[in-house]
C-alpha cells in the first residue's frame, strides 16, 4: 500500500464520510444544501450509500463537502492553539 499524505479520502470509507456528516450537520442541513432525495425523503444511511455509489457526481459533491470540514475543523483547531498560547503569554 503506498502512503498517501496529502489525500483526507485514503483509509476513510463513505459509509463513515455519510456518519460523519449526519451527525455533524444532520439530514434536513444536508437535504437543504445538496438538494439530493437520499437526503430529503425517508433519509438513511443505508439508502444514502446506495444511492452515492451508483451516482459519480452526488458522491464527488459528498465527499469535497467531507473534505472542507475536515479542513475547517483543523483550522478551527490551530486557531484555538494559537489563542490559548497567546493568552498564556
Amino acid at each position: 500500500m503506498t502512503d498517501q499524505p496529502n489525500n483526507p479520502l485514503h483509509g476513510v470509507t463513505l459509509e463513515k464520510i455519510v456518519t460523519y456528516l449526519v451527525e455533524l450537520y444532520g439530514w434536513e442541513y444536508l437535504g437543504e444544501n445538496f438538494r439530493m432525495n437520499c437526503f430529503l425523503s425517508n433519509p438513511s444511511i443505508k439508502s444514502t450509500l446506495v444511492f452515492l455509489r451508483k451516482t459519480p457526481w452526488a458522491r464527488t459533491k459528498i465527499e469535497d463537502f467531507y473534505t472542507y470540514s475536515i479542513r475547517k475543523k483543523i483550522v478551527k483547531k490551530k486557531i484555538s492553539l494559537e489563542e490559548i498560547k497567546n493568552k498564556a503569554k
